[in-house]
């Protein structure tokens, strides 16, 4: 985690740097202000400690000669999780992001050695939980549950109070008097304190969106940051081309609600989705895709404009981006039973994915999982880890037409799952806050009823295809909603072959499509990953279409 670099590696790290001094007692750092960059001390004392916005400092480690400061934040500049001054009379070299990317790939060897170290320190502060906002508020609540999450699968860290069992808690709840629909209190790194943000108001405090995308032109605008977004970023910004990600609430889309995916090619021992999910949004950063999360897309102008012929991509706070071409990635919305009072109840009781989260607060109670893909097994497994039984229920015959043989037999083999077929859920009662009470469901065949006290009900009914947002571009889709893409959807003039090398391009030319929100594409994370990786080819044949098209002399410039 803190390793020193020889005075060689030093050495190497100077054409990527500027030497800064430090006087004695100088703050580089401050816990949510921007960071300037990556510290390697040259002489003097760097000393860095956490601290959340409650005040306490409590000491990580003292960079001498050789060390070098930073996590994976460094990779993007976004806000400082640590305090550091300067102990002495300080002079370090400071590499500035961009140039921190640069050394990351130039110097192979020491950039794997750097990058490693960041990423295990980005990993000691989620464990500690400092640096990062502070929730205040019961552990069981809903709300605190929604902004757990949110954090956790941002890969940000954070801390919990529960006034039930911590003083200080309870002195600020009673300082602030907030009304029941007020908890959870979010105490930001600066200090300031929010009642029961949204999502996108706890991003702006933590500076998930102090990007300004809007100032530049990229090459590829990505609309959604599951396996297969991640990909085409990955992919596109290590070949060069300037690339901006957006997705509305955060990175690895339903993948990385996965507790374990076990037929991924290259991890025998298997890989939770959330990890799988965070590797690849640090790589892409890694090679300079620009992210910004959470943002999310309501609208994309598909008429081209400026001399650079590029669409436009409006987000929910207005702000219009302009990319040469984008790249529809976004996924799918989760299915629902059709159960009165089952929308009042999500996030109290009511689940779309199965975190350590949601299954420590159902330890030691019998849950209700609906679902017979690779997704709800893999959940069902997990979750059979924490509760006392499972009750896994499934509209057909069996799960062998949907799920992989391996999760099958170890559902099988596990005591604390009951496999219920030919059932559904008819109904759910509960109300807010108090969460989820019973849930009913009936065998197909039979009419037999059954109502369980049951406080989580967990849904994985496959989803439908997110793709609202591009009415007004007319795309097109099949009669489910998905994306049509290739041969016969590319605009009219184009040639056979030229269509064959664009068979992930829609029918409105610049505009591809990935992943599951895709027709006819293969629903797994390893054909999402795949699409991602391919888009890119046809994204790099387009532009160069694009420029030859430009280049073009016009007939009045050719007389």
């Amino acid at each position: 985690m803190f390793p020193a670099l020889t005075a060689d590696e030093v050495e190497r790290t100077r054409r990527f740097a500027t030497v800064q001094r430090f006087a004695d007692g100088a703050r580089v750092y401050e816990t949510g202000k921007p960071s300037p960059g990556l510290l390697v001390v040259l002489s003097g004392v760097l000393r860095v400690s956490r601290r959340d916005g409650l005040g306490p400092d409590l000491p990580i480690v003292d960079h001498n000669v050789g060390s070098f400061s930073g996590e994976v934040g460094q990779l993007s500049g976004r806000r400082s999780f640590v305090d550091a001054v300067a102990v002495g009379d300080l002079e370090a070299l400071l590499i500035k992001p961009d140039q921190l990317r640069a050394l990351l790939i130039a110097e192979a060897d020491l950039g794997e050695r750097i990058m490693r170290a960041l990423i295990l320190r980005r990993v000691g502060l989620l464990e500690a939980g400092s640096g990062g906002p502070v929730l205040i508020g019961e552990s069981s609540s809903p709300d605190v549950a929604r902004l757990r999450t949110f954090l956790s699968r941002n890969g940000f860290p954070h801390l919990l109070l529960d006034p039930v069992d911590d003083e200080e808690a309870r002195a600020l709840i009673e300082r602030y008097t907030p009304g029941p629909d007020e908890l959870p209190l979010v105490v930001c790194p600066d200090g300031s304190v929010m009642l029961n943000p949204t999502e996108a108001a706890l991003a702006r405090c933590i500076g998930m969106l102090d990007t300004d995308a809007s100032k530049q032109v990229y090459d590829v605008a990505i609309v959604g940051a599951g396996p297969a977004g991640l990909a085409a970023a990955v992919y596109a910004a290590s070949e060069g081309l300037s690339v901006l990600v957006l997705d509305s609430s955060a990175f690895g889309g339903q993948a990385g609600a996965s507790a374990r995916i076990e037929n991924y090619l290259g991890f025998p021992t298997g890989i939770s989705g959330r990890a799988l999910a965070g590797r690849a949004y640090t790589q892409a950063q890694k090679f300079g895709a620009t992210m910004l999360i959470p943002a999310e897309a309501v609208h994309l102008d598909c008429e081209r404009s400026g001399s650079d012929e590029t669409v436009g991509l409006r987000v929910a706070n207005e702000r219009t981006v302009r990319s040469r071409t984008v790249v529809i990635a976004t996924g799918a919305h989760y299915r629902r039973p059709q159960c009165t009072n089952l929308k009042t109840l999500e996030g109290c009781g009511i689940w779309y994915w199965a975190s350590p989260i949601e299954a420590k607060m159902c330890a030691g109670q019998e849950v209700v999982l609906v679902g017979g893909g690779n997704s709800a097994g893999q959940a069902a497994v997990f979750l059979a880890g924490y509760a006392s039984k499972v009750w896994m229920l499934v509209r057909g015959e069996g799960l062998a037409a949907s799920m992989s043989q391996y999760l099958i037999e170890r559902i099988a083999a596990n005591p604390n799952i009951a496999l219920r077929s030919r059932t559904e859920v008819i109904g759910v009662t509960g109300s807010r806050p108090s969460g989820l009470e019973s849930v009913k469901w009936r065998h197909r065949d039979s009419a037999r009823e059954e109502t369980r006290a049951i406080r989580h009900l967990f849904l994985f009914l496959g989803a439908d295809p997110c793709t609202e947002w591009l009415t007004e571009c007319d795309v097109k889709v099949d009669d489910k909603g998905f994306v049509r893409t290739g041969f016969d959807e590319l605009h009219s003039g184009e040639s056979r072959r030229s269509a064959l090398n664009l068979s992930l391009e829609t029918n409105v030319r610049g505009v591809f499509a990935i992943g599951d929100v895709r027709a006819e594409s293969v629903k797994r994370v390893g054909g999402a990953i795949g699409e991602g990786a391919a888009v890119v080819a046809q994204i790099h044949a387009f532009l160069a279409t694009q420029a030859r098209r430009s280049a073009k002399p016009t007939a009045q410039t050719a007389s």
